[in-house]
């Protein structure tokens, strides 16, 4: 049983987020917890994107961004991994420079100090220097950059079906067991 911080960023995507909290709503034989922490322009860019506030549904435990008292804002609360999708280049840069300035860069500042797995689902294109190096500082302190990358050998036919390209691979990277396409494997 796994317990999960899921960070909610404020770059365009939140297609990715709504799959990835419908994904982990759909797997809590596996999962003890899920804490969220969505920021400002999170919220609004779901409204935007999706036409609706429907995060406000899900099972799970949300938090404010200013809430430092969050259990997952200390490592003694023993949250194996974050994921931060979207994530905006802002936001890694501020978690690239150890800037724990709200609840979601204080989450991903104590997964990394634990030596636990921080996944960073950046969307945006295309990259500066800053950007590459930020993720750069990221991956040598041990996180995991996933670009919002999709694949299409699966073929999808949806916009889910195609943000689930890149979502699976966050929940392959999580550790949770799912049933999804692999590549050569046979479809019987």
């Amino acid at each position: 049983m796994k317990k999960i911080v899921v960070g909610i960023g404020g770059s365009s995507g939140s297609i990715y987020a709504k799959v990835l909290l419908d994904k982990l709503a759909g797997m809590t034989d596996q999962i003890e917890k899920v804490g969220i922490v969505m920021s400002d322009n999170a919220k609004y860019n779901w409204e935007l994107e999706l036409g609706n506030k429907d995060f406000e549904k899900y099972p799970f435990d949300f938090y404010d961004k200013r809430n430092f008292h969050a259990p997952f804002a200390s490592g003694s609360a023993k949250y194996e991994s974050m994921v931060v999708c979207p994530c905006s280049m802002g936001l890694l840069g501020r978690i690239a420079t150890g800037i724990s300035n709200d609840l979601m860069t204080r989450a991903a500042d104590v997964i990394l100090k634990e030596r636990r797995r921080l996944i960073l689902v950046p969307r945006d294109t295309p990259y500066s220097l800053i950007h590459i190096n930020n993720m750069k500082i990221v991956t040598e302190a041990g996180g995991i950059i996933c670009p919002a990358s999709p694949s299409f050998y699966s073929q999808p036919k949806t916009f889910e079906e195609l943000a689930a390209t890149v979502i699976d691979r966050v929940i392959d990277l999580i550790g949770l067991n799912q049933d999804t396409y692999r590549w050569s494997e046979s479809e019987e």
